[in-house]
């Protein structure tokens, strides 16, 4: 198995969100991304980013949240332009695995009609409910025609133990994390926004957009505790860490 690591757009957020005591104006820049999977029975995304859209239109395509997170990225820096550069066309992915429904993970489900849409129950309950738009979700990111695949519990995408989902509610009600494990590289937790940067982690603080204080810091808790064990933990937003990791056609295996 291999894995990839595809822009998946850019954002400038406020600083005070994610840092406590970071003064008000101060902008951050935020890395988004998803994981592509090469495994043996197919192919698999954690997370698809950002919609092409959003970077051409940011507020017809996201409204006032464009405000909140600003789309800096130009439509090239998504997936499904990313995957052109591994000559993988959206039909050849098998599966879509949602860390959560907001639009800057699940923007490119709609371009993934053959696959699986892998998705918390819970989250999937928070994205319907009345009032979910003021919330981040955004129905015409996250709905497409073959809805999704459900689960509510530790799920084995393969029953090999490869890729492994672990829901770490606290962002969102339905928020989940993959294990990947390697033979050559060993193991990684894609943490998407249970740790948006490796400075949550650090601190155990979450950040302000957080929808469970107290159930967000327990995912914090438990991912340091899985870092500590020795596993790399990838954060969902970290511009340091992302600027290390092996991108586009480099892989883990």
């Amino acid at each position: 198995m291999k894995m990839h690591f595809l822009e998946g757009g850019r954002l400038r957020m406020r600083r005070s969100i994610y840092i406590p005591g970071a003064p008000k104006e101060e902008a951050i820049e935020l890395p988004v991304h998803a994981t592509l999977m090469r495994h043996p029975r197919g192919n698999v995304l954690f997370d698809s980013g950002c919609n092409p859209e959003a970077a051409i239109d940011p507020d017809a395509r996201w409204g006032g949240l464009s405000k909140v997170m600003t789309p800096i990225f130009s439509p090239e820096q998504t997936v499904v332009h990313q995957l052109k550069t591994l000559a993988i066309d959206p039909e050849d992915i098998d599966v879509v695995i949602c860390s959560h429904l907001h639009p800057d993970h699940c923007g490119c489900n709609t371009y993934f009609r053959r696959a699986t849409i892998l998705c918390h129950e819970a989250e999937t309950q928070a994205a319907t409910a009345n009032g979910a738009e003021n919330l981040g979700y955004l129905r015409g990111e996250w709905d497409q025609p073959q809805g999704f695949q459900t689960f509510n519990a530790e799920y084995d995408v393969f029953g090999d133990g490869r890729i492994v989902l672990l829901p770490m509610p606290g962002h969102t009600p339905g928020m989940t994390v993959a294990r990947v494990d390697f033979e050559k590289d060993g193991s990684f937790i894609l943490a998407s926004d249970a740790a948006p940067l490796q400075d949550n982690i650090d601190t155990g603080i979450a950040p302000k957009n957080t929808w469970n204080i107290e159930l967000a810091a327990e995912a914090l808790a438990r991912l340091k505790a899985l870092q500590e064990r020795g596993a790399t933990i990838i954060s969902g937003h970290d511009d340091t860490q992302w600027q290390g990791l092996r991108k586009g056609v480099e892989f883990y295996e």
